[in-house]
């Protein structure tokens, strides 16, 4: 009887080194001044890492809190036993606040409306519900603008004298800070201390007290009173290529995007290639088929310049990106179906990074590892606490 032949890895895949998340977290609290805390973001599936093992390893490398945006993220971290502090920030109007109050989860008001509604979900449950007031000191996103603040911790301190809430946090958040020298950085720490004061005046004792993202975590000491909140530079990305590279900070990507190649073919001189023949080939030359498009997270607008490690050297993508697959030009260069193409990674093995990426396509290293699409296997490795 034949045996079943070997099982093959997916034709296209994410590799997520998870000993590189938890070391990224260790040189990360190393940077914190005054003794402040780490919350480790995870939202958005851990920026297309995955969430739970994410998670799991920056509790392992003493991540203090978890942070997702959604409350559908963080209910769903309870849900596979985490239970450590974790704050979830971005709500709308009926959502599962009783849930959150229920499981534990900090939940974050900027506006009275919100408050209410904490309130009336802490009321329902019978449980004190646990609210970080987050003020607007400029960003213009979610916050509370100045001229509201003094009735929202009014408010706030009105529904802890009646149990119904404990304000364990204020906090807010920068809009220039992976731009060292932005005139808006020290007016929002200008602001935010404003906040604060109004909130203690206001009777507030809250736990914590946040403001640092990625950048200023890397490099506004001052901004990191009580806790600290890194997201993509957990994943081992710079927040800002100006004020330093990964390896700048003590800092490793942890993910690695490959595929197997799917066809490599000759083709004359004159052969169009993809969509709309947006290349040409120059003479008679190798083709090589990526089995990954825009579907699974590849942007289209790399067609003609997403760089890809293919038979030891790099290229860059022949004509347009499709919705599964793009094709690479190798020359005189020879491959076989089945070998691999590294789209990205940490670059030490000549493969380009996402900040490589980044550049070609003219976005940023956030956006390259979170669009990965939800189709392509994250394949979690050392899982182990080293």
């Amino acid at each position: 009887m034949n045996s079943a032949p070997a099982s093959r890895p997916p034709r296209v895949r994410a590799e997520i080194d998870l000993a590189a998340v938890r070391a990224n977290v260790r040189a990360l609290r190393a940077r914190t001044a005054g003794g402040a805390g780490l919350m480790a973001v995870v939202k958005a599936d851990a920026y297309g890492h995955g969430l739970l093992p994410c998670a799991r390893a920056a509790r392992l490398a003493g991540a203090d809190w978890l942070g997702t945006a959604t409350p559908e993220e963080a209910l769903a971290l309870r849900a596979a036993g985490d239970t450590g502090p974790l704050l979830a920030w971005l709500w709308t109007p009926g959502g599962p606040w009783a849930r959150a109050v229920e499981a534990d989860i900090d939940v974050s008001a900027s506006a009275r409306w919100a408050l209410d509604e904490i309130v009336a979900a802490a009321r329902a449950t019978g449980r004190t519900a646990r609210v970080h007031l987050k003020a607007d000191t400029g960003l213009g996103r979610n916050g509370c603008q100045p001229a509201d603040w003094p009735d929202l911790v009014a408010a706030a301190r009105a529904a802890e004298a009646e149990g119904a809430v404990r304000v364990t946090g204020l906090w807010s958040h920068f809009a220039c800070a992976d731009e060292p020298g932005h005139p808006s950085i020290a007016a929002q720490l200008t602001a935010f201390r404003e906040a604060l004061a109004g909130a203690e005046r206001a009777g507030l004792r809250p736990e914590v007290r946040h403001l640092a993202n990625s950048p200023a975590t890397l490099t506004v000491p001052a901004s990191h009173f009580d806790l600290v909140r890194p997201g993509v530079s957990v994943y081992g990305l710079s927040p800002a290529p100006e004020i330093g590279v990964p390896e700048d900070f003590g800092l490793r990507p942890a993910m690695r995007l490959s595929a197997d190649l799917a066809n490599v073919k000759r083709v004359p001189g004159g052969h169009g290639v993809s969509y709309g023949f947006g290349y040409t080939t120059p003479g008679p030359t190798t083709l090589a088929l990526v089995p990954a498009g825009y579907a699974d997270g590849v942007p289209r607008h790399a067609s003609g310049r997403g760089p890809v490690l293919v038979a030891g050297k790099l290229r860059t993508v022949a004509g347009r990106v499709a919705m599964d697959q793009f094709v690479v030009d190798l020359g005189g260069d020879r491959a076989e179906a089945g070998d691999e193409a590294v789209l990205f990674g940490p670059g030490d093995a000549g493969e380009p990074t996402a900040e490589d990426w980044a550049r070609a396509v003219g976005t940023i290293g956030y956006e390259i590892v979170t669009r990965v699409g939800a189709r392509v296997p994250r394949v979690h490795l050392n899982a182990g606490a080293g």
